[in-house]
């Protein structure tokens, strides 16, 4: 398993805008290509004083899987032209990570 990871930052003002435009469009865009080895998304959000910080995880099978959805650029931020209006500032490049260990709650 690889994880995407991506950091986006915006105004506490700006905050609910940006992600309304991931939640409604964003994700959903996403989700209806159905890629395969695509896993599902995530989307962290922590309110600081001055900035509030996005942190967008994707799960996917393989970089295979990555490079696929991504393109040959893969490491390239892919940041939709109407949410740049509303950052302040991002992550040029995502980071990946090949998951090593998982460990879940039993219930």
């Amino acid at each position: 398993m690889v994880t995407r990871i991506w950091h986006g930052y915006t105004t506490p003002e700006n905050a609910d805008t940006y992600e309304a435009v991931l939640r409604n469009e964003g994700f959903p865009s996403i989700v209806a290509k159905k890629i395969s080895g695509f896993r599902g998304i995530q989307l962290l959000r922590n309110n600081l004083p001055e900035e509030t910080e996005f942190v967008t995880i994707m799960w996917f099978d393989s970089i295979e899987q990555v490079k696929y959805y991504a393109g040959e650029n893969y490491q390239k931020a892919a940041v939709l032209d109407k949410v740049r209006k509303v950052l302040s500032r991002f992550d040029e490049y995502v980071k990946h990570y090949e998951m090593r260990v998982e460990s879940r709650a039993i219930e």
